[in-house]
C-alpha cells in the first residue's frame, strides 16, 4: 500500500489526510468506499507533523466535522500526492490506450493499410512523443500524430456520414453527435439531419451507441468524398 497525503486549502487553512493512493484514485472515479481510502481516520492541518485540524476550523471550512465527509471533499476537490511509481503506471497505461487508438483509427497513407501496434509503440519511443497521462486520448491524439509523422507515415482515416435523428431522440443523440459534427440541419418536424466525420475505427462503436440512444430509429448513410 502506497500511503500518501491528499490536501486542500480551504479559505486560509490547509487540510490534509493520509490515504491509500490506489484507493484514493479509485474513489475519485466512484470505484471505492471512502472508509477504505483513509490510512488514518483523522483530518490534519499538517499530516507530517501529526497536527490535527480543529473542530472549529472544520466546521468553518466544511460545515461539518464528519471525517468521512471532509475526506471525500478533500479527495474530490484537492490534490492527491502521486508517487513516481504510480505516475509511471499511469503513463504506461495511457501509452497503451494511445497505441490501441492509433492502430484502430490510423493508416499508412503510402499503403492505405493500418500500422501494427508494435510499430506504433516503437515510433512513439523513437519520436519521443509527449503524452499526457492525465488527458483523454481523443484530446491529444492530433498532436501525438504530428509528432509521430516525423518518423512514421501515419494519418487518421475518417468516414463522413449523414445521420437523421427522429425528433423524439434528438436530445439524447446530440450528446454523441456533437463531438464529430460538421453540419446540422433542423427539420420542420423537429428531426435532425447532421453530417459527421468520425475516425474509421470507431464506426461500429458509433453506430451501436447511436442505435442504443434512438432505439434503432436513426438513419445513416456513408458520404463519399
Amino acid at each position: 500500500m502506497a500511503e500518501v497525503i491528499a490536501k486542500l486549502r480551504q479559505g486560509n487553512k490547509d487540510f490534509e489526510i493520509l490515504v491509500d493512493l490506489d484507493k484514493a484514485m479509485e474513489f475519485k472515479h466512484g470505484k471505492a468506499d471512502i472508509k477504505d481510502v483513509l490510512a488514518i481516520d483523522k483530518i490534519f492541518s499538517d499530516a507530517k507533523k501529526g497536527m490535527h485540524a480543529s473542530e472549529e476550523d472544520l466546521k468553518s471550512a466544511f460545515k461539518t466535522t464528519d471525517t468521512y465527509e471532509v475526506a471525500s471533499y478533500i479527495i474530490k476537490r484537492g490534490t492527491v500526492q502521486l508517487t513516481a511509481e504510480y505516475r509511471k503506471k499511469l503513463r504506461e497505461a495511457k501509452i497503451k490506450q494511445v497505441v490501441a487508438f492509433l492502430a484502430r483509427n490510423c493508416i499508412n497513407p503510402q499503403t492505405n493499410l493500418p500500422h501494427p501496434p508494435q510499430r506504433i509503440e516503437n515510433a512513439i519511443e523513437e519520436a519521443g512523443a509527449k503524452i499526457d497521462e492525465f488527458k483523454p486520448v481523443d484530446e491529444q491524439v492530433n498532436q501525438i500524430i504530428k509528432q509521430l509523422q516525423k518518423v512514421l507515415p501515419i494519418k487518421i482515416e475518417f468516414k463522413k456520414l449523414a445521420v437523421k435523428i427522429p425528433a423524439v431522440y434528438t436530445g439524447k443523440a446530440y450528446s454523441i453527435l456533437k463531438e464529430y459534427l460538421k453540419k446540422e440541419e433542423w427539420q420542420a418536424d423537429g428531426s435532425l439531419i447532421v453530417t459527421v466525420e468520425i475516425p474509421a475505427g470507431i464506426q461500429m462503436d458509433f453506430f451501436n451507441k447511436l442505435n442504443a440512444l434512438t432505439q434503432g430509429s436513426a438513419e445513416t448513410k456513408e458520404l463519399k468524398e
